[in-house]
């Protein structure tokens, strides 16, 4: 039977339904997919550390050198357990995906006895994705090393400032050593831990890296793309932009 209006007038109605449980069930499946194969990645980290100190249980002559390692690995799980896809329980309590939340976290290890900073992080925020976290953990985990075995960490007043700016098309992290012993001058040899950040910096992020050794401490600036910290959402507007305009 026609439905009628008030007036009498037959009242036509069209709609549509559209069912989207298939499309709900391959998100989820991604989404599991994604966690499953990111556990997996974490247990790798896991696995690579202990085989490492199991192997300098044997070589005792090796044990520096597997502390470094495992140091490095550390800080790359760092990054990782940042960037991760997260499900609302599992996400791990870092702030937000931001380059200053990310470098908190990182350096949290170095804070006071009092959970006081010993790195203070200031300046222009940035969107960060997991392109750059492996770049930036290890350039930031070489510094904080260093400056904890020989520089400003090494003694108790002293102090880290990394201050980052963007400046047009540039993005500039500056990390100045403060309070720590005198610095006569660049050292002698170049390490393997200063050639990483180099390659982290210049080869990775597409950046340029210099160093300056004040009596008072390193000051290391990394001047990078602007895009370099999240070049998926510059590839994104790159598209969107180009993309057919409608007149």
């Amino acid at each position: 039977m026609p439905l009628r209006n008030e007036a009498g007038e037959i009242v036509r109605w069209f709609g549509t339904c559209t069912d989207i449980d298939d499309l709900k069930r391959i998100e989820q499946g991604q989404a599991l997919l994604s966690q499953e194969l990111s556990h997996r990645i974490k247990n790798i980290f896991a696995v690579v550390s202990a085989l490492i100190a199991l192997s300098a249980r044997e070589h005792p002559e090796a044990k520096g050198f597997a502390a470094s390692v495992r140091d490095r690995i550390g800080a790359l799980a760092r990054a990782h357990e940042f960037v991760r896809p997260h499900t609302e329980v599992s996400r791990p309590l870092l702030g937000d995906m931001t380059l200053h939340a990310f470098l908190s976290a990182l350096f949290r290890p170095y804070a006071t006895a009092e959970g006081e900073a010993r790195v203070i992080v200031s300046g222009d925020d940035a969107l960060f994705d997991d392109q750059a976290a492996t770049s930036v953990a290890l350039l930031f985990h070489e510094l904080a090393t260093n400056a904890a075995k020989y520089g400003a960490l090494s003694v108790p007043g002293g102090r880290v400032r990394l201050t980052t700016c963007l400046a047009g098309d540039r993005f500039i992290l500056s990390w100045r050593e403060e309070g720590g012993p005198s610095v006569t001058g660049p050292p002698s040899r170049s390490g393997f831990g200063s050639s990483l950040a180099t390659l982290s910096v210049e080869g990775q992020l597409g950046g340029r890296l210099e160093r300056v050794w004040h009596e008072g401490g390193l000051e290391m600036t990394a001047d990078l793309p602007a895009t370099a910290l999240s070049r998926r959402k510059a590839a994104r507007d790159r598209q969107g932009a180009d993309g057919p305009k409608i007149a």
